[in-house]
């Protein structure tokens, strides 16, 4: 059962996404690279308005591939991303990374994080030195992901899952950081960084 509902997912992105370049990306945004269509139809076409769908936008390719790879080899389990990457060979891995890569940066559209907010996070960040991978501005390079303005409950599952060792990273790195973090700096973080 579990399998048929994966696929049945697996179906309504693709089908939504085949809608061609009106429902994947907005008039005010460039065109979407014809082989992100499917992709789009669940992640959109750089800022996700699907509730715990990660933004894909401006993600480093590098780090698109690892996750890719590690879909398609099951290193990571997340459905329907696993069933959508079993086919991929090494190039279509590269090819799609690349093309992501050239989405635009998620943007958050509502109210600046408040003051109270901003200094509660930045002292979290500063304690784990976050920006030390991520970049100053936490908009990643290299294998290493973008976290500015991603979702705000993407952040907070994806933190809590490496805290608990449930999403092991490709290096242990985040699993060790994210074990000092308690559930109210989860939250701190992830509602700071989802508004930058």
């Amino acid at each position: 059962m579990r399998r048929l509902a994966t696929l049945v997912r697996v179906l309504l992105c693709l089908a939504a996404g085949s809608g061609g370049a009106a429902l994947a990306a907005p008039a005010a945004e460039a065109p979407v690279p014809e082989r992100l269509t499917s992709c789009v139809a669940c992640h959109g076409a750089g800022t996700s308005t699907t509730e715990g769908v990660p933004s894909l936008g401006a993600q480093p390719a590098d780090y698109v591939v690892t996750q890719l790879f590690q879909f398609r080899e099951k290193q990571r389990e997340a459905a329907p991303m696993n069933d959508i990457a079993a086919g991929f060979s090494d190039d279509d891995l590269k090819a799609y990374a690349d093309a992501i890569a050239t989405l635009p940066p998620p943007a958050w559209s509502g109210a600046p994080p408040d003051d109270a907010l901003k200094n509660r996070a930045q002292a979290i960040i500063g304690k784990h030195q976050c920006t030390s991978c991520h970049g100053a501005d936490l908009a990643g390079r290299d294998a290493i992901p973008r976290i500015r303005a991603q979702r705000e409950e993407y952040l907070a599952k994806a933190l809590a899952a490496y805290k608990s060792n449930a999403r092991p990273g490709y290096d242990p790195a985040m699993n060790e950081v994210a074990q000092e973090l308690t559930a109210d700096e989860i939250r701190d973080l992830s509602a700071y960084i989802a508004r930058l």
